[in-house]
């Protein structure tokens, strides 16, 4: 039995042949999953029902189980409407998700359509869709190091 908490087989599988840079998208459920990933990535649907999981449940799980060298999430243009609301809630309980891991990261937004730029990279190695119903709530993840 596995001592980690991350137990999906496929993603366990996936991530073991990721190393340094490669990167992990964990997307809302209003990611456009199928079409918006790198040419070396793979796709799981985790959807359940509405919400269930979440982006920050799997963001904790992850990071109880990874190396992660950056946390990005996909940043609001100035010009949509949404970035009159400052920043989304969400990013909140992902910064508590960070701190809670005990990893020494920050979260750094990325603009958009810079955003969709890095998924589509050779680095993208999966992309993992839930069925969060938070406005902008897709988290890049960098993998790094291991080194004990």
């Amino acid at each position: 039995m596995l001592k980690t908490t991350l137990l999906h087989p496929d993603i366990l599988r996936i991530v073991a042949r990721g190393g340094h840079h490669s990167t992990i998208l964990i997307a809302d459920g209003n990611y456009p999953a199928a079409t918006k990933k790198g040419p070396n990535a793979e796709l799981l649907c985790l959807q359940l029902t509405p919400g269930v999981p979440t982006v920050a449940q799997v963001l904790r799980t992850l990071l109880s189980a990874l190396p992660i060298d950056h946390v990005n999430t996909m940043g609001i243009p100035p010009d949509d409407p949404y970035a009159q609301h400052g920043e989304p809630p969400v990013w909140a309980e992902y910064r508590s998700v960070i701190a809670g891991s005990g990893a020494k990261l920050t979260l750094d937004p990325i603009l958009k359509w810079d955003f969709y730029k890095q998924v589509e990279s050779p680095d993208h190695i999966l992309t993992i869709q839930t069925a969060d119903q938070a406005l902008w709530a897709n988290v890049l993840l960098s993998i790094g190091c291991r080194v004990d």
